[in-house]
């Protein structure tokens, strides 16, 4: 009997769980996303007029880990003198301007979104997103959910457009290739950007801090990609309620493949993953690796599994101390 290799049981697992039992709903998903919304893209604007904001800038992407309660990043940075770019992900805005970040006080602050589902709507349904929504720019994909992107513009967010590369690889006949040709047939005939997502809207705001935006240098706070080493399996089988679908025995040598305890020696942490945040981190960090000599990207998240090859890892009170030197 051969055995498969620790990434071939990954793919089997990530295979059967997602790609073989959601692809053909996704798909629909994608379809009826893309043509509620398509009027709007038409008549909307493109995100490629954004493309000089952040020219020679820093950028901060703010994810929704644990680790952004855990340090009290949020405090941090809304206290700091910071001026630059904030790329909020969608899941930690309104987390963000309870905390003080608000583009009252970061004038080029950013929105993304790039999940189709419905409930990516309860991330703009608050107040406070109301009282700051005018001041806000929204950057998202064709196939963002409708009801969310009602939601946003209902608090005054400034909708820009782009194209999230869902399956490119496909080719002429993919979604991707035939929802930028209607794209194209009225207005944007230059089409929109598009960009990887890693599956996941922290990876994709990475990339829109370089590849729309244009910023030089990348600062990555509640990106974690990882649950804290304290949690337990319980909880880590939440997510996305997709892990449950994994019959497989807890102290199994599979188990441990699946979800393995790894160690950050930049931050001296452990965190665990589980086979989405094996995909998602083995993606992120892949693409850090091959981005252009000139994107620096620094992790200041104090803990998670992105770590490694062209990935500078420091805390994040220290970069901000950095930054008011330079």
């Amino acid at each position: 009997m051969v055995e498969i290799s620790e990434q071939e049981e990954i793919e089997k697992i990530w295979k059967h769980a997602f790609y073989e039992l959601d692809t053909v709903v996704s798909y629909k998903i994608w379809v009826k996303n893309f043509a509620l919304n398509l009027q709007k893209i038409w008549t909307g604007y493109s995100s490629k007029i954004l493309n000089e904001v952040g020219v020679n800038k820093t950028a901060i992407v703010i994810g929704r880990g644990p680790s952004l309660q855990k340090f009290n990043h949020l405090k941090k940075l809304s206290e700091s003198k910071f001026n630059e770019v904030i790329i909020c992900c969608d899941g930690a805005l309104i987390t963000a301007l309870k905390a003080g970040v608000t583009p009252k006080k970061f004038k080029k602050f950013f929105v993304v979104t790039i999940d189709p589902r419905e409930d990516t709507r309860k991330f703009y349904d608050d107040e406070i997103v109301d009282l700051y929504g005018n001041e806000i720019k929204g950057i998202f994909s064709t196939v963002s959910n409708p009801t969310t992107i009602e939601r946003a513009e209902k608090a005054g967010i400034k909708i820009h457009w782009m194209h999230s590369l869902v399956d490119y690889n496909e080719g002429e006949k993919s979604f991707n290739q035939i929802s930028a040709l209607m794209t194209r047939a009225k207005n944007h005939t230059n089409g929109l950007p598009a960009i990887q997502t890693g599956g996941n809207v922290g990876t994709s705001s990475w990339f829109v801090g370089w590849k729309i935006l244009k910023c030089s240098k990348i600062v990555l706070i509640g990106i974690n990609h990882g649950w804290e080493e304290s949690d337990n399996l319980e909880k880590i089988l939440t997510h996305n309620n997709t892990c449950k679908k994994i019959d497989i025995q807890e102290n199994s040598p599979s188990f441990k493949k699946l979800f393995p305890k790894i160690y950050n020696p930049d931050f001296q942490s452990y965190c665990i993953l589980d086979p989405i945040f094996q995909y998602y981190s083995s993606g992120f960090k892949e693409f850090i690796k091959r981005s252009p000599v000139e994107i620096t990207t620094i992790n200041a998240t104090q803990g998670g599994s992105i770590f490694g090859e062209r990935i500078q890892c420091v805390k994040f009170e220290d970069f901000l101390k950095e930054f008011i030197k330079i």
